[in-house]
């Protein structure tokens, strides 16, 4: 057995198992990175799809025995709930384990768990950066991390070792890792994922508003970019309600920058502008070009739509 099969941990607890944590799950059994993991969800329905899947080596919904000789402690709830979490959980983590998340917004975890981490714990925030709309433990799906990024945050003061081992757990989930710091972090996904999930609850709402108006033909006549928008809408309401009221600071400052940059746009399709709506096209053209050279999507020019077989 090489090291890379060997199990890094002994126990998993994964304090929460919908899209993220049972993909955890699956990309953790896939490559034998833990000998244990244990599930934990206090809600009977959750509790009942995720024992059904049997992604988990034990479910539970009760904290203190899934978290009991856990090694490696995952926090999977929407980000509003880690507080009270790791209060609760606090007790019970045994020292030397790693306590780490996978929220989307970092400065606001550091300060709703780093208060309750027991001295001995290595606190380490992270966020993988990947997802689908979809939610729930039957959502989940070994590869969701294959290719993606995760960024950690450990506070000052943490342990390299430790650090090195949260690192090697997530790239044997098939992640690339970057270490950054909390409130760096939170502009960066202000721009690349909050804001545009943002506009695309904003427009789909505005759709909605206008569905009465035509008559069912902002429904029916659908193009591919509306399409695009309605996938990000459907995301988790819980996890991005959560996400906003977090990540506020940040959110409104990359909010008040695209609000220029919107008003500029309406005033070159105002005054008939055609070089600055042209420029502009061609330079994000290029931005959507870097990120398939990147391995970040595919393209595949599928619009939305499932290709007849021929």
């Amino acid at each position: 057995m090489t090291a890379d099969s060997k199990p890094l941990f002994t126990k998993v607890a994964l304090l929460g198992v919908g899209l993220i944590g049972a993909s955890i799950a699956h990309a953790i059994r896939r490559g034998g990175v833990a000998a244990h993991i244990a599930g934990y969800t206090p809600r009977a329905a959750t509790f009942e799809k995720a024992k059904k899947i049997g992604f988990a080596h034990s479910l539970h919904r009760e904290l203190e025995p899934a978290l009991r000789n856990a090694d490696l402690v995952v926090l999977a709830t929407p980000v509003g709930a880690f507080g009270a979490l790791a209060k609760e959980a606090a007790p019970h983590l045994q020292k030397n384990a790693i306590l780490t998340d996978v929220g989307s917004v970092k400065t606001a975890v550091v300060r709703d768990i780093g208060p309750h981490v027991p001295q001995g714990v290595h606190f380490i925030p992270a966020h993988p950066i990947a997802g689908t709309e979809q939610s729930g433990p039957e959502a989940g799906f070994p590869e969701l991390f294959d290719g993606r990024w995760c960024i950690l945050t450990p506070p000052p003061g943490t342990e390299p070792e430790a650090i090195e081992k949260l690192r090697t757990f997530w790239r044997r989930l098939g992640s690339e890792v970057e270490v950054m710091d909390p409130k760096h972090h939170d502009l960066v996904l202000a721009i690349t994922s909050h804001l545009p999930h943002l506009i695309a609850y904003n427009i789909v709402g505005t759709a909605d508003d206008l569905e009465a108006v035509t008559q069912g033909e902002v429904i029916k006549y659908s193009a591919g970019g509306f399409r695009d928008f309605t996938r990000i809408a459907a995301s988790d309401p819980t996890m991005w309600r959560d996400v906003f009221l977090n990540n506020r600071e940040a959110v409104l400052e990359v909010l008040g920058r695209f609000s220029e940059d919107l008003s500029a746009l309406q005033r070159a399709i105002r005054w008939g502008d055609g070089e600055a709506l042209f420029n502009l096209f061609t330079r994000t053209r290029a931005i959507r070009r870097s990120i398939i050279d990147a391995g970040q999507d595919s393209a595949a020019p599928n619009f939305g739509r499932n290709r007849p077989k021929s």
